[in-house]
């Protein structure tokens, strides 16, 4: 099968309150800033009954805090705190800049939600309430960049933590798909692995900011920048083991066995939650050359968005799949960016599943992976959402670590490529663990 692959490939000659560089606060993403909120919300639970219900649903904006205050008390009424109670166990008293100790939502170590309806708050206490301070902070990049605190930046991770109790990015860096170190003396091969890009082809758009970050089993490089590979075909002989709990084998799939994991690339961050953030968001997008001709076989290339802690019921912490449970390959169900002879109307069948490919292939177009630049159309995923659930900071801060990462299974040909757009934290209870297309 592996000499098949060869020789086709020489026949054939990739809601919210943001953390986002979009809301950083006044300041370059490399030296701390705040953040701001597209998120609904809810009201916290008083200390001496239920608080407000939430503003606007998830996406309209919006973090209603016109309850009875926050968290903490154990039944006392929270009248007048002191200076020093920390009444509302956010982990910040009046003294130290707590505006409303009676509310766990409203520290400085929080994020400001836009409120939709209700009662406006200042959610940060800086003395502004409902302020919106987007500005840009991947500008400038170089597609190349080695700093692993850039990516995070490209991937819309703006703000610095300054240390205990201020929320924001702890450290980055790269590694393999499985937590692994850079393998000694491939250092170079691998860092083709990653890219901060200004786009992908002339259709695909980005969610935020001037820069997105790309992980590749190829080159993370657009097909007109320096350093790109042809997607069809470049090996780095990078070979190291699965993340925990994969691979994952489609359900649809019948018997086919993933390959060994080759030619990864990942970003790790470190994070420290706001005090009222209860889970996170980003999107992505994902292409594989992969589609269609292996389909349904070892070829099975992976992008895999590990979380930890856990969230609460899995038993890994990947939060990127399909609603049948797919992970994120060449066999899940979100590959929709894609076509065929007679498509449409017709769907296409590869792997002896079926693919609607209603979004067309235009978006390959440009990217190595379209008809343009190959005997056929390949497949994409377009944007896509995913959030889970976190714990927010309190008296101790809640600490969480993300790994994106892409790599190709039974050997290293044949490249996929993910785009990472758009982190942010969610300032809205009752988060769970899912992906959707993303919207417009």
């Amino acid at each position: 099968m592996i000499n098949h692959r060869r020789t086709q490939l020489v026949g054939g000659a990739m809601l919210f309150a943001l953390v986002a560089c979009s809301a950083a606060k006044k300041e370059s993403p490399l030296t701390g800033a705040g953040g701001s909120s597209d998120a609904g919300g809810a009201g916290g639970t008083g200390p001496a009954g239920p608080g407000g219900q939430g503003g606007a649903p998830p996406g309209t904006g919006g973090f209603d805090l016109a309850g009875s205050g926050g968290a903490g008390g154990g039944g006392v009424p929270c009248v007048q705190p002191g200076p020093d109670d920390d009444f509302d166990k956010d982990g910040f008293t009046i003294t130290e800049g707590d505006c409303d100790d009676c509310d766990a939502n409203i520290s400085p170590n929080a994020i400001e939600a836009i409120s939709a309806k209700g009662e406006p708050h200042d959610e940060d206490c800086d003395g502004q309430i409902d302020e919106n301070d987007a500005v840009s902070c991947d500008d400038g990049l170089a597609v190349d960049d080695l700093d692993p605190i850039h990516g995070a930046a490209a991937a819309g991770i703006c703000k610095l933590s300054k240390g205990e109790g201020d929320w924001g990015l702890v450290k980055a860096e790269w590694v393999l798909p499985d937590g692994s170190p850079l393998p000694v003396g491939q250092e170079e091969v691998f860092h083709l692995g990653h890219g901060v890009l200004t786009g992908f082809g002339p259709v695909m758009k980005l969610r935020e900011g001037k820069r997105l970050l790309a992980l590749s089993s190829g080159t993370a490089r657009q097909p007109n920048d320096p350093g790109y590979k042809d997607v069809k075909g470049f090996s780095k002989d990078i070979t190291f083991n699965h993340p925990q709990g994969f691979p994952k084998e489609s359900p649809l799939c019948g018997f086919a066995i993933t390959g060994e994991p080759h030619d990864g690339a990942a970003l790790k961050v470190e994070l420290r939650a706001p005090s009222n953030a209860h889970g996170i968001a980003f999107d992505f997008d994902f292409y594989s050359y992969e589609w269609p001709n292996f389909v349904c076989s070892m070829f099975n290339d992976f992008f895999v968005a590990l979380l930890t802690p856990f969230p609460k019921g899995q038993a890994d912490g990947n939060i990127s799949f399909d609603s049948m449970g797919n992970p994120v390959s060449v066999n899940n169900a979100f590959v929709e960016v894609c076509g065929c002879d007679g498509n449409p109307p017709l769907p296409c069948i590869a792997g002896g599943k079926t693919f609607t490919c209603k979004l067309g292939d235009s978006e390959l177009t440009g990217t190595g992976f379209g008809a343009d630049s190959s005997f056929e159309a390949h497949g994409a995923t377009s944007w896509l959402t995913s959030q889970a659930p976190i714990e927010p900071s309190g008296e101790k801060d809640s600490v969480i670590t993300i790994t994106w990462g892409v790599y190709d299974s039974g050997d290293g040909l044949l490249d996929s490529t993910t785009l990472v757009d758009r982190f942010r934290f969610i300032a809205k209870p009752g988060v769970s663990v899912n992906t959707v297309p993303a919207p417009d």
